[in-house]
């Protein structure tokens, strides 16, 4: 990630921790919300206006960019090894992707068939696989960032291809939140590289979007998956009349 991106992204979480909005950004500007969000998606700010939203904080540019630094210094990418203590346990893998989307071990195991003494031992376990620190009454630090990529071609990818893409298709994506858009077009290379980066954006913003939603109740919240794909591809009924 880019310097600027990372300094943005980390701005936006500490407005969140920090309970200030867009609209409190926009008052301190003295700017439109529209122009605030513009600025915030464009990732373009002056030091001027940084200097003024880090005082809102109470913090310096520098306190941003060193919190920017560590943030950057989280795991982007698991090993081998603990992908495959993921396949091998599958509620391992559950209890990880709990704790990604910001639930503590009481919500866990208030909401799902986990038992507590079992709650502890694969908490344990992410421990042990260095996924994550156990601290006094099971509480956790992530020693991942939420957006980390699957290994190419590893463990969690390969169980993605043989069971979880084929269930995520299993629907019309026609209920009030389900949503699918297909396009097809001849495109340029320089076109689809373009593509790739917005796709990664979209990426981003629904992993901030889980970000801002992770305090709302249980209640209020759905589990939801997002998938993003683009590949030079010739539908095969179109492609046997090429000469």
């Amino acid at each position: 990630m880019a310097q600027t991106s990372l300094i943005m992204q980390t701005l936006k979480t500490c407005l969140k921790e920090g309970q200030l909005t867009y609209v409190d950004v926009a008052e301190a500007l003295d700017l439109s919300e529209a122009s605030v969000k513009r600025i915030f998606s464009e990732e373009n700010i002056s030091l001027q206006r940084l200097e003024i939203i880090c005082g809102m904080l109470n913090m310096e540019i520098g306190d941003l960019t060193r919190r920017a630094e560590k943030q950057h210094e989280e795991i982007k990418e698991l090993t081998e090894e603990q992908e495959a203590e993921f396949v091998k346990q599958p509620k391992l893998l559950f209890v990880a992707y709990m704790l990604l989307n910001d639930f503590d071990f009481a919500a866990i195991t208030d909401y799902y068939h986990i038992e507590e003494l079992e709650g502890i031992q694969l908490l344990a376990h992410l421990d042990r696989i260095k996924f994550i620190d156990l601290l006094p009454g099971n509480r956790v630090k992530l020693l991942t960032s939420r957006n980390f990529r699957w290994r190419k071609n590893g463990a969690i990818e390969r169980l993605f291809n043989q069971h979880i893409r084929k269930e995520f298709f299993q629907s019309n994506f026609n209920k009030a939140e389900e949503s699918m858009q297909f396009a097809g077009a001849m495109l340029a290379k320089s076109s689809i590289l373009l593509l790739h980066k917005k796709i990664e954006k979209l990426v981003s913003e629904f992993n901030e979007l889980a970000k801002q939603d992770a305090n709302l109740p249980f209640e209020e919240r759905l589990g939801c998956s997002i998938v993003g794909a683009i590949r030079p591809w010739e539908f095969s009924l179109f492609a046997q009349y090429r000469k």
